[in-house]
């Protein structure tokens, strides 16, 4: 036996009484990260070691239990190995890069088989149902970050050799290989199924009673060809339901409710079920109910449940005082977070019927009392033996019974029993008493030699003590030294799983080791079949009431006549009259409640349940991109149904068999728009129709916010998105004004609004098609007094007007420029918006500054307004493109631009620009959108720049305060470009 103490290995020969310390690296200082022993031949063990000095890791191999190793180093760093549960050479490395690898010659030579594999999602073959020992199960990702189940050979495991058993993806971590079956689960659209596959054939569901509606399931049991599974439904918390499958792991009836559950380290779930080892069929489990926990057993895989019988006189021999039905024995079922000592209830196959506990007498289960209980006849009947939580190890099948208090003090003291805890003794096992860390015994079950291992003090190293109990049995037993029982379950009755059982146990006056042949099982005898034989079959529950608690009715939604879903026309089904024998019981004869069951012949059914769908359950696609379309079929004759397919773009055909062979149909869509799928199917008993409606836009590559920088209080403002490429019926727009969280939605891409406070306004908006969104933002400036001036520019400038924002927000800019520097006005206080579309027409906004403390700020007596008009008017205002073409700006004259005054309450009369969305043709656009400023792409970055450049300089005026307000009220349409666009020179 060896142990890892301290990152240096031991060594012992002679069960613990001495041992030799190993050295793996002369003058290296290694640490040992974990060992690895094989479970078919104990002689071959792995140590994975890492370097002090260069923190890699390697391999140190045995062939003879640990005497010599040999270094092995390797290209990755091992997060677990697994040995191939029949062949001892054979080994899998999932490293802590999530690949997996292989060896075949004891961890020498390793190949790489697949990338990104899930942690804790590896499988060995199973024998006795894969057919090839060779063959690995996985969960891996693939490259569109879906998870897939998969299976390959170790041999040849690229890519291209991968097996998909199941078509779809998986949800993560959720694969399961045990036995004869392989669960996982699969969500979409917050749908979650479970799939099992029985003896590696096809996935099917899992059928729960109809309205489980399962928000978790988790394995129980998968023992003699039948599932235990526990089910939280849509109204359980911290309780789960017990079910039972039939033997293909496909329909499941309930057998206990309210089962309780805790949630461990990693969200992990533990269900308080334990299975009892020795004796088949026997289950313990903790239900809980109105706050009330307490335990019950199963001797007959759930089909019936009774609470354990309390003892009548505790350890010292005084009255219990505990009568059912107020008082029982409750169990506590937790497992062990050390692997070295015992759970709260031990039990083990080479001991039957020998069940040792923690738990309490009375109405229900205390945390805080774990008195130690014990039976020896499988649960019938119970003895209290100590009055605190024990450690408990079992030597020579139960033969000798080593008990070591649960405590965080020191101890020096071990108790033992030699005839199934009628008697115990007790044993210093030191002369220091020492902190208990575990207990260790020789692997076998007819060993009676044991370590303790512990630490004297929590800086001091292990202190290791063997105890050999050898020396007090001086011989092997013989056929006198046992004596035989008989397995009943509470009620005394002798027939359990459908035969009478009877057990050897050595008698309390013999001495003598079991030994490495002993056998529990004595004999049996095959009962005849009874009403407790039968569990209630899928879509049957069993009556409540205790005179008829033999009866099942069948639910609501379940018609018993109505035929399987695979059923076929010609074929023929059996009508379940609502019972199934339990499975693995093997009564004979007597009671048949499945006596002559209905022979019913598969009718003509119509299609029921069409589904078409995408594979990956997408709706929105790309141009050009292929869709797998697929076509599920719930109920009714699939041999004689025709499925007429139109999937809208004028593909239209007729298949069979479509929905029999699951094969996908595979299509392209080269236009934007929404296409109508259809499928009928049809057969001469009926038809049924799917409709599926596919968006196919191509991602979006720009969004714009056009909104009138200033605006007065209450007066109509429009809001304009403008987007590319533009997929009209296809995208949703999502606006957000002000600080409001609740959006306005909108098919269209503008909509207006009034603000009726003044101030700095956020207006956000959010364009999502399919799975592309983009966003931008903008500040309006709502005003109570403000100036409109109508600006118009040199018919030649329509010319080169490539109708896109940048191009407008830049000749916005340079007149901006021009009449601050000709009339000496602040450009905080100016801003120009150049208009949409053909002709080419912008406005001028001439903004106050903050009043004075010695007067009230006007208009009518400020000398900008009379400044911009003598510019304009005196065409002092012009700029070149390029080429040389001077472009002039001048007042537009309009009657519908209003510049007087308005009446009433002294607030000025507000000229609203009307925002158009006006594209040129789009390739022309798109090519506009594109052209680059020096060092920057325009359109991808366009709306994250205009909100990072918000300085204007300004000159240190009279108007110095006013025009930084300005500038912080992040007008977009004031920035201050440092460069021109190359269309454009001052």
């Amino acid at each position: 036996m060896g142990k890892v103490l301290e990152s240096s290995l031991w060594r012992s020969s002679d069960f613990g009484t001495s041992y030799t310390k190993l050295t793996l690296q002369p003058g290296v200082t290694t640490v040992i990260d974990n060992f690895y022993i094989c479970p078919t031949n104990k002689r071959k063990i792995i140590l994975v070691s890492s370097s002090l000095s260069d923190r890699e890791q390697s391999l140190f191999l045995s062939t003879d239990e640990g005497a010599t190793f040999q270094k092995q180093p390797i290209a990755f760093l091992v997060e677990t190995l697994i040995f191939h549960p029949k062949e001892e050479d054979k080994v899998l490395a999932y490293t802590k890069e999530n690949k997996l690898y292989v060896s075949s010659d004891l961890g020498k030579k390793w190949t790489l088989l697949q990338e990104r594999v899930t942690k804790d999602r590896v499988f060995w073959a199973v024998s006795g149902v894969d057919t090839d020992p060779n063959l690995v199960h996985l969960e891996a990702q693939d490259l569109s970050g879906d998870f897939r189940y998969v299976t390959c050979q170790i041999h040849n495991c690229s890519d291209k050799t991968l097996t998909a058993p199941f078509t779809g993806p998986i949800d993560h971590s959720s694969l399961t290989v045990q036995d004869d079956y392989v669960f996982f689960k699969a969500t979409s659209t917050n749908w979650t199924k479970y799939y099992v596959s029985y003896g590696r054939s096809d996935f099917v569901l899992m059928k729960l009673p109809k309205y489980a509606l399962p928000k978790d399931l988790q394995i129980i049991s998968t023992d003699e060809s039948q599932v235990f599974v526990a089910v939280q439904e849509w109204y359980q918390v911290d309780t789960y339901n017990l079910y039972q499958s039939d033997p293909r792991g496909v329909h499941y009836t309930l057998v206990l409710e309210n089962v309780r559950s805790s949630r461990q380290a990693e969200e992990s779930v533990v269900i308080d079920v334990l299975e009892v080892r020795g004796v088949k069929g026997v289950f313990l489990a903790n239900q809980k109910i109105d706050g009330k926990v307490t335990t019950l057993i199963t001797y007959n895989k759930g089909r019936d449940w009774d609470h354990l019988r309390p003892p009548s006189t505790d350890m010292n021999g005084k009255p219990t005082h505990c009568q059912p039905p107020d008082c029982h024995l409750h169990l506590h079922l937790r497992w062990a977070d050390n692997p070295y000592v015992s759970g709260t209830v031990h039990t083990k196959d080479s001991a039957p019927g020998l069940i040792m506990g923690a738990g309490n007498l009375g109405s229900q289960l205390v945390e805080y009392k774990e008195e130690m209980y014990i039976t020896a006849d499988c649960g019938r009947s119970w003895r209290q033996v100590f009055e605190e939580e024990h450690h408990i190890l079992y030597l020579d099948h139960g033969g000798v019974i080593a008990a070591i208090k649960d405590t965080s003090i020191p101890l020096k003291i071990l108790k033992f029993s030699v005839d199934e805890g009628l008697t115990w003794s007790t044993h210093n096992f030191t002369s220091t008493s020492v902190f208990v860390d575990g207990l260790l015994s020789e692997p076998g079950d007819e060993t009676l030699v044991m370590t303790v291992f512990g630490h004297i003090s929590f800086r001091s190293d292990w202190e290791l003590v063997k105890v050999d109990f050898r020396p007090s049995f001086s011989r092997q037993c013989s056929e006198e030294d046992y004596s035989s029982w008989d397995l009943t379950n509470l009620q005394g009755d002798g027939c359990i799983m459908g035969q009478q059982r009877s057990f050897r146990k050595r008698k309390p006056t013999s001495w003598c080791v079991k030994g490495r042949s002993f056998t529990a099982a004595l004999k049996s005898r095959v009962c005849p079949c009874r009403d407790s034989d039968f569990l209630c079959d899928y879509g049957f529950e069993r009556s409540p009431s205790p005179e008829s608690a033999n009866k099942c009715s069948a639910n609501f939604w379940f018609n018993p006549l109505s035929p399987p879903e695979d059923c076929a026309l010609g074929q023929t089904y059996t009508s379940s009259l609502g019972y199934r024998k339990v499975v693995s019981n093997v009564c004979e004869g007597g009671v048949d409640l499945q006596q002559s069951p209905m022979q019913l012949q598969c009718p003509l059914t119509p299609p029921r349940g069409l589904r078409v769908s995408i594979r990956g359950e997408a709706v929105a696609v790309r141009p050009g991109e292929d869709v797998l379309f697929m076509v599920r079929q719930e109920q009714g004759d699939v041999l004689t149904t025709k499925y007429q397919v139109d999937l809208g773009d004028g593909f239209k055909a007729m298949y069979v068999n479509l929905t029999l062979t699951g094969e996908s149909i595979r299509h392209r869509y080269e236009s934007p728009g929404v296409y109508r799928v259809s499928v009928r199917a049809e057969n001469m008993a009926g038809h049924d129709e799917a409709v599926l409606f596919v968006q196919v836009n191509s991602p979006l590559q720009a969004l714009y916010l056009e909104v009138v920088p200033v605006v007065g209080i209450n007066q109509e403002v429009n809001l304009t998105a403008v987007l590319l490429p533009l997929n009209p019926n296809l995208t949703v727009f999502y606006w957000w004004i002000g600080h409001s969280l609740q959006p306005l939605l909108s098919l269209d891409n503008s909509v207006t609004t009034r603000f009726a406070d003044a101030g700095d306004v956020r207006v956000t908006v959010q364009a999502a098609c399919g799975n592309s969104v983009l966003q931008d933002s903008r500040v309006v400036r709502v005003l109570d007094q403000f100036q409109v001036v109508p600006l118009q520019f040199s018919k030649d400038l329509d010319a080169y007007n490539p109708s896109t924002p940048e191009w407008r927000e830049d000749v916005g800019l340079v007149v901006t420029r021009l009449l601050s520097k000709e009339t000496s006005i602040p450009e905080g206080l100016l801003v120009t918006v150049v208009r949409p579309g053909l002709p080419t027409l912008a406005d001028l906004y001439v903004l106050l500054p903050p009043p004075r403390p010695t007067r009230k700020r006007s208009l009518t007596t400020d000398k900008r307004l009379s400044a911009v008009q003598q510019a304009l008017g005196a065409h002092n205002i012009s700029f070149l493109l390029r080429g040389g073409l001077r472009i002039l700006v001048g007042l537009r004259d309009t009657s519908s631009d209003s510049q007087s005054l308005g009446g009433g309450g002294g607030y000025w009369a507000v000229v609203v620009l009307s925002v158009t969305v006006l594209f040129a043709v789009g390739a022309f656009i798109l090519y506009k959108f594109k052209r680059k400023r020096p060092g920057r792409t325009v359109y991808a970055q366009m709306h994250n720049e205009k909100e990072q450049e918000m300085t204007s300089p300004v000159s240190h005026s009279e108007d110095v305060q006013g025009a930084t307000q300005g500038n912080h009220s992040g007008v977009v349409l004031s920035i201050n470009s440092r460069e021109m666009h190359s269309y454009l020179v001052s």
